[in-house]
């Protein structure tokens, strides 16, 4: 008698060449407004490999009319759309040379998810798609936040959300290294260092 079969799993970091990779995909998460940005643009500058923020280009689209997933209006719909092209950029960064930075992550739109409604097997997504042990959080910094059309939530927002993200990537296994207030060369080249 064969074995019942049991439900697919998900593929473990590890166990593909997904886990070759892993130390090389870096994510740079934190408070919005805090320059993560400014800093992915530095990096790309110097000829490393980037992918820009999930929830902008989403956010984009949907105010382009290519949808309605705006976290002003659907924010379920807002993170499990991020969820969905965060995994798709780590697809497309597995054919880049490394290490490719990240502008938040799977991580950042499971926290989003998690915030609004229920997260149903979104730890075993977390656990099964790894990036750098290192995550460099950008604080708040108040002095640069600003509301645009992209980002209308207001400065408490965001921190609300950087503090929920300071407690995520910590239990997912992530070391957090805060970015410090710098010009965004120095701040490049600190976190350069880091790695």
């Amino acid at each position: 008698m064969a074995a019942p079969r049991s439900a697919p799993r998900l593929k473990r970091a590890g166990t593909h060449a997904d886990a070759r990779r892993v130390n090389t995909f870096v994510v740079i998460s934190g408070c919005s407004g805090g320059g993560k940005s400014t800093l992915l643009a530095e990096l790309a500058r110097r000829g490393h490999a980037t992918m820009p923020e999930p929830g902008r280009r989403i956010v984009e689209q949907a105010m382009a009319g290519d949808g309605d997933a705006l976290p002003w209006v659907d924010m379920a719909a807002f993170a499990r759309r991020a969820i969905a092209l965060s995994l798709a950029d780590r697809d497309a960064a597995a054919g880049l040379p490394g290490p490719v930075f990240f502008d938040r992550g799977l991580v950042d739109a499971a926290v989003a998810l998690r915030h609004v409604a229920r997260g149903d097997g979104i730890d075993d997504l977390i656990r099964s798609h790894r990036y750098h042990y290192r995550v460099f959080m950008a604080p708040p910094w108040p002095e640069i936040y600003r509301a645009d059309a992209g980002r209308r939530h207001a400065y408490a927002d965001a921190i609300a959300e950087y503090d929920r993200l300071v407690v995520a990537y910590p239990r997912f296994g992530y070391e957090i290294v805060l970015l410090p207030k710098l010009n965004v060369e120095a701040r490049a080249d600190f976190l350069l260092a880091q790695l």
